[in-house]
């Protein structure tokens, strides 16, 4: 079974350089990043144990937790770099002649060495200025927290520098390095004629600007943060120590903590075959019934989607144990990866989902709300989806094919019953207010860890490490993205853009259902180009203010959202999450495209109803 890592490298990367352990010099990295993992499960485990049995909470707690958190996310990142993990958009890149591809990427890599290079002084003098402020609890100079961003920074940059001079040759340096030089000095001698464009310059640096970077390949995080950093060091006086700040903000939220942690649950339901089981005791219950595989791949990525909270986890689960059944029965391979990466969009919405994390601390929105509202969102889109594979099953072969005995499906539910108890467990503690996703997902690793020892095998101590490593580097990738798209949104916003918007989108006739429509067709370009949780960030902050003075609620406006946006990830030829299925499924993504329009018209089906009828999204808050 594909690991994350790998199918992220073959769709998402470009390729450097093969490190599929990294380089000798960044394993100290790589020990206190897993070193600083369990340094937060062990404090969050203990909170909620001094608060839940002892009655007494750890007043440090969360200062401990948030102090190891940004030190946790700019090591991860760092490691990502050195393992080619960082998120990017390649579909373009890869239509290159060779020569040409190592030239683009070169350049991208001498970019983002600039755009390191830029901030590194910057965050040395935030990280003094923070010095001058002490931590409530523990009474210690924030300096020990925000020191964290000038040696993620100077690692990130040491490393960018290494992978540069390994990549090209010294020709194609100097030539890469000759372009920068000659655009940045054109900027610099534009200057004066930039400023007085005013919010053009939002048209020049953060669309067409970003564009470009993105279709080069740079990774998404360092196109956020090139795309801030010009816009505003050619257009306004505003100093480049802001967007550190920025950085830094947009990284730490309390409610960010469930992410790595949610991250680590999903490999060890990789690695433990919890997910499995879950797949063969939906296989035993209906397996036997017409299109009943296609009914079993969408349960399977319903219930598994509620362990690991991520995508790729859930597929790379999923479709080696249902594929060569479906395929005997006379599915068609595309048929199936238009299938599976539907089923993983519908299940987006499924606690615990990062994504609805990342909303509600950007947005506000209550985590309970959306957990609660997300499952009965993803049964809609599942109705829809099942609906849709029924009248494609009706030609389905059935030869040979028979009930499951009443002994194999009650062998098959107590092997899956301990698996089966984590997604509800997460849902209904989260749901009912009994404790915060942090909590659950604390709570929720020890529950797998413990269960995986017992029941399913267990897990070595190396590949738990590995684990933790792993976790560590896409946990840095995701939350570098969250640090500069906070970095661009605040640039944004700045300009006034947001106001502009507001009074352009309310003054279209045909009210909220007006911008509901205007809301699906943005989201679902942004899911696209950008991916799900840089466009959450960029635009939550923008899109629902103008929702609430609609009368719009929150909770059915994430819904819509997250929900368009996930139609856009998998749409191709440009949505990341199609390619994933189809390098999961072993299918050129060319026959695969051809088959999946059908079923993005059913997501599209469930996404008018959930825009139209609230009551989908707010019946069970």
């Amino acid at each position: 079974m594909s690991t994350t890592s790998e199918v992220l490298d073959d769709i998402q990367l470009a390729e450097l350089q093969p490190t599929a352990t990294g380089s000798r010099w960044m394993r100290p990295v790589e020990a206190a990043a897993a070193a600083l993992l369990l340094l937060i499960i062990g404090v969050l485990l203990a909170g909620v144990v001094a608060r839940y049995v002892f009655s007494t909470p750890l007043i440090w707690g969360d200062e401990v937790a948030s102090f190891a958190f940004l030190w946790l996310a700019m090591l991860g990142s760092a490691i990502a770099i050195d393992r080619n993990e960082h998120l990017r958009l390649t579909v373009f890149l890869r239509r290159l002649s060779e020569p040409k591809q190592a030239f683009v990427t070169t350049l991208g890599l001498l970019l983002t060495a600039v755009f390191l290079g830029s901030l590194l002084y910057p965050a040395i003098d935030y990280a003094i200025e923070e010095s001058y402020v002490t931590s409530a609890a523990l009474v210690l100079p924030m300096s020990y927290r925000a020191s964290a961003l000038p040696v993620g920074l100077g690692l990130m940059l040491i490393t960018v520098i290494m992978h540069d001079v390994l990549l090209g040759n010294a020709r194609m340096l100097l030539l890469a390095a000759a372009v920068v030089g000659a655009v940045g000095g054109a900027l610099f001698a534009l200057e004066p004629a930039l400023v007085p464009l005013g919010n053009w310059n939002i048209v020049v640096f953060l669309v067409v600007g970003v564009g470009i970077l993105l279709v080069m390949g740079v990774p998404i995080a360092f196109c956020f943060g090139l795309g801030a950093l010009s816009f505003l060091t050619f257009t306004s006086s505003v100093p480049i120590f802001v967007i550190v700040g920025r950085m830094d903000e947009g990284m730490s939220s309390i409610i960010l903590l469930s992410v790595p942690i949610f991250v680590l649950l999903g490999c060890i339901l990789d690695a433990t075959g919890m997910g499995r089981a879950i797949v063969n005791v939906m296989a035993s219950l209906l397996g036997h019934v017409k299109a009943g595989m296609s009914y079993v791949l969408l349960g399977s990525m319903f219930l598994v989607s509620g362990i690991s909270g991520s995508k790729v986890s859930d597929m790379a689960t999923v479709a080696p144990a249902l594929f060569p059944e479906m395929k005997r029965r006379g599915h068609k391979p595309p048929e199936m990866i238009a299938l599976l990466a539907t089923g993983a969009a519908m299940a987006e919405t499924v606690p615990p989902s990062i994504v609805l994390i990342v909303l509600g601390s950007t947005a506000g929105v209550s985590i309970a709300g959306l957990f609660t509202s997300g499952f009965a969102i993803a049964m809609v889109l599942l109705v829809t989806l099942a609906i849709l594979a029924r009248w494609k099953a009706r030609h389905e072969s059935m030869e040979g094919v028979r009930r499951a005995t009443l002994p194999t499906i009650g062998r098959a539910l107590l092997i899956a019953a301990p698996a089966l108890v984590l997604p509800f467990l997460i849902r209904s503690v989260v749901g009912g207010g009994v404790a915060t996703a942090t909590e659950v997902s604390t709570i929720a690793v020890l529950y797998a860890l413990i269960t995986g020892a017992t029941l399913y095998g267990g897990i070595s101590l190396r590949k738990f490490y590995g684990m933790l490593v792993e976790t560590a580097a896409l946990s840095g990738a995701i939350l570098l993205i969250l640090g500069c798209a906070s970095a661009m949104a605040w640039a944004l916003t700045q300009t006034g853009f947001a106001s502009q918007l507001a009074q352009s989108v309310t003054g279209l006739p045909g009210g909220w259902l007006t911008f509901m429509a205007v809301t699906v067709a943005i989201f679902a370009l942004l899911g696209c180009v950008l991916e799900g949780l840089p466009a959450l960030v960029l635009m939550a902050p923008i899109m629902f203010p103008i929702a609430r003075s609609l009368g719009i609620n929150d909770v059915h406006y994430s819904m819509v959202v997250v929900t368009a946006m996930n139609i856009g990830l998998i749409a191709p030829p440009i949505g990341i999450g199609f390619y994933i299925a189809c390098k999961i499924g072993a299918v050129s993504p060319d026959e695969a495209m051809r088959a999946i329009w059908p079923y993005i018209g059913a997501l599209l089906i469930g996404l008018l109803l959930i825009a139209v009828f609230p009551v989908f999204s707010t019946f069970f808050l």
